[in-house]
């Protein structure tokens, strides 16, 4: 292969080899790490909450939930996944007289991310732009991307008082939470109920 016939091809080699990263970019976002906070009652004894349920006034979620008279997708996805692992923990599902209520709120942002340095996100460098990507005056790439959130509240059901609360936050593909994303945040979030040092502060697990 002659030189002219190199250089005509070398554009074509970088739109494939973009193409690829950028592939391989969106398939990363269902596996993208989920950033967990938690709190709680430092006073709650949590190894005496046994029973549970569904805390009878939950707000509506994103899609409109309980509220509009039926279960949303994004309703029935959390609630599946919260009962799934609550019973794996040990706690019953009861419909009446829990120890603890559960509940929970769900949204879904549009945010924006920089990346600093000589290279974007794809290991482009300056000058490259596309793909939902812009560099910005002061030589940053900066992407959109939606950040999923899901916080579950554990309320003493006997003194009507928040107990426990945690937050998962991941990057998620689309306006709403998928399946496999909301069962992947919900587990992590119940990664820190119960509270295994109650003498500590605020948990945060990344």
């Amino acid at each position: 292969m002659n030189r002219i016939s190199r250089f005509l091809l070398r554009p074509l080699a970088f739109s494939v080899l973009g193409l690829s990263l950028l592939l391989g970019a969106s398939s990363c976002a269902t596996t993208a790490r989920v950033g967990v906070t938690s709190d709680f009652d430092h006073s709650v004894n949590f190894r005496a909450y046994r029973t549970w349920a569904w805390y009878p006034q939950q707000p509506r979620d994103t899609e409109g939930g309980p509220a509009q008279g039926y279960e949303s997708f994004l309703d029935k996805r959390i609630r599946k996944a919260v009962e799934m692992q609550l019973a794996q923990k040990g706690m019953q599902l009861v419909d009446a007289n829990p120890d603890v209520f559960v509940a929970y709120s769900a949204r879904v942002e549009d945010k924006q991310r920089a990346t600093n340095g000589a290279y974007g996100p794809y290991g482009y460098p300056f000058g490259w732009y596309g793909y939902g990507g812009l560099y910005n005056r002061g030589g940053a790439f900066v992407t959109d991307y939606k950040a999923g959130t899901v916080i579950l509240d554990f309320v003493d059901a006997s003194r009507k008082e928040l107990a426990w609360r945690g937050q998962g936050q991941a990057q998620v593909d689309n306006q709403t939470i998928s399946e496999a994303e909301v069962q992947r945040i919900v587990t992590s979030i119940l990664g820190n109920y119960p509270p295994q040092d109650q003498a500590a502060g605020p948990q945060v697990r990344r």
